[in-house]
Protein backbone atom coordinates (compact mmCIF):
# COMPACT_ATOMS: atom_id res chain seq x y z
CA UNK A 1 0.00 0.00 0.00
CA UNK A 2 1.41 3.38 -0.93
CA UNK A 3 2.50 5.83 1.72
CA UNK A 4 -0.19 8.31 0.71
CA UNK A 5 -3.01 5.82 1.30
CA UNK A 6 -1.75 4.76 4.74
CA UNK A 7 -1.54 8.27 6.13
CA UNK A 8 -5.13 9.40 5.48
CA UNK A 9 -6.45 10.85 8.71
CA UNK A 10 -9.61 12.51 7.42
CA UNK A 11 -11.22 12.55 4.01
CA UNK A 12 -14.22 14.39 2.58
CA UNK A 13 -14.42 11.85 -0.25
CA UNK A 14 -17.66 9.82 0.13
CA UNK A 15 -15.99 6.75 -1.47
CA UNK A 16 -12.94 6.67 0.78
CA UNK A 17 -13.72 3.23 2.21
CA UNK A 18 -13.84 1.73 -1.28
CA UNK A 19 -10.28 2.87 -1.96
CA UNK A 20 -8.86 0.50 0.65
CA UNK A 21 -9.82 -2.44 -1.58
CA UNK A 22 -8.07 -1.05 -4.67
CA UNK A 23 -4.67 -2.58 -5.31
CA UNK A 24 -1.66 -0.33 -5.43
CA UNK A 25 -1.57 1.64 -8.71
CA UNK A 26 2.12 0.79 -9.19
CA UNK A 27 1.28 -2.84 -9.93
CA UNK A 28 -0.62 -1.91 -13.10
CA UNK A 29 1.42 1.05 -14.31
CA UNK A 30 1.97 -0.32 -17.84
CA UNK A 31 -1.75 -0.23 -18.59
CA UNK A 32 -2.08 3.53 -18.23
CA UNK A 33 1.43 4.55 -19.25
CA UNK A 34 1.54 7.64 -21.45
CA UNK A 35 4.42 8.73 -23.69
CA UNK A 36 7.88 8.77 -22.11
CA UNK A 37 10.31 11.47 -23.22
CA UNK A 38 14.02 10.70 -23.53
CA UNK A 39 16.61 13.47 -23.94
CA UNK A 40 20.36 13.94 -23.74
CA UNK A 41 21.90 16.71 -21.62
CA UNK A 42 25.39 18.01 -20.92
CA UNK A 43 24.65 21.39 -19.30
CA UNK A 44 26.09 21.93 -15.84
CA UNK A 45 27.86 18.58 -15.74
CA UNK A 46 31.37 19.52 -16.78
CA UNK A 47 30.87 18.26 -20.32
CA UNK A 48 29.63 14.84 -19.19
CA UNK A 49 26.57 13.49 -20.99
CA UNK A 50 23.52 12.10 -19.22
CA UNK A 51 20.27 10.70 -20.56
CA UNK A 52 17.11 12.05 -18.94
CA UNK A 53 13.96 9.89 -18.90
CA UNK A 54 10.77 11.75 -18.03
CA UNK A 55 7.19 10.51 -17.83
CA UNK A 56 7.55 7.04 -16.35
CA UNK A 57 4.73 6.02 -14.03
CA UNK A 58 5.21 3.95 -10.91
CA UNK A 59 8.20 3.40 -8.67
CA UNK A 60 10.98 5.49 -10.21
CA UNK A 61 13.66 3.75 -8.14
CA UNK A 62 12.68 0.37 -9.58
CA UNK A 63 12.67 1.85 -13.11
CA UNK A 64 16.11 3.37 -12.48
CA UNK A 65 17.47 0.02 -11.38
CA UNK A 66 16.16 -1.72 -14.50
CA UNK A 67 17.50 1.02 -16.79
CA UNK A 68 20.91 0.86 -15.13
CA UNK A 69 21.07 -2.89 -15.79
CA UNK A 70 20.04 -2.46 -19.42
CA UNK A 71 22.52 0.34 -20.07
CA UNK A 72 25.36 -0.88 -17.86
CA UNK A 73 25.70 2.60 -16.40
CA UNK A 74 25.06 4.51 -13.21
CA UNK A 75 22.06 6.70 -12.60
CA UNK A 76 19.94 8.61 -10.15
CA UNK A 77 16.35 9.66 -9.56
CA UNK A 78 15.57 13.36 -9.44
CA UNK A 79 11.78 13.37 -9.35
CA UNK A 80 10.01 13.28 -11.73
CA UNK A 81 13.00 12.31 -13.89
CA UNK A 82 15.57 9.53 -14.05
CA UNK A 83 19.15 10.36 -15.06
CA UNK A 84 21.33 7.65 -16.60
CA UNK A 85 25.02 8.32 -17.25
CA UNK A 86 26.12 8.54 -20.87
CA UNK A 87 24.19 8.78 -24.13
CA UNK A 88 21.86 5.80 -23.70
CA UNK A 89 18.83 7.04 -25.67
CA UNK A 90 18.69 4.17 -28.17
CA UNK A 91 19.05 1.43 -25.54
CA UNK A 92 16.39 2.96 -23.33
CA UNK A 93 13.99 3.41 -26.26
CA UNK A 94 14.43 -0.26 -27.27
CA UNK A 95 13.91 -1.40 -23.67
CA UNK A 96 10.73 0.66 -23.27
CA UNK A 97 9.30 -0.49 -26.60
CA UNK A 98 9.90 -4.11 -25.55
CA UNK A 99 7.85 -3.35 -22.43
CA UNK A 100 5.08 -1.88 -24.62
CA UNK A 101 5.69 1.74 -23.61
CA UNK A 102 5.75 4.50 -26.23
CA UNK A 103 8.78 6.78 -26.12
CA UNK A 104 9.90 9.88 -27.97
CA UNK A 105 13.21 11.68 -28.21
CA UNK A 106 13.02 15.30 -27.13
CA UNK A 107 15.52 18.12 -27.30
CA UNK A 108 18.16 18.65 -29.95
Amino acid sequence: MSKQKRNIVYSTDPDWKKRDNIEDDDANFNVRQSVVYIRRETKGRGGKTVTIVKGLVGDLRAWKKELQKVCGAGGTVKSPEIEIQGDQRERIARFLSAKGIKSKFSGG
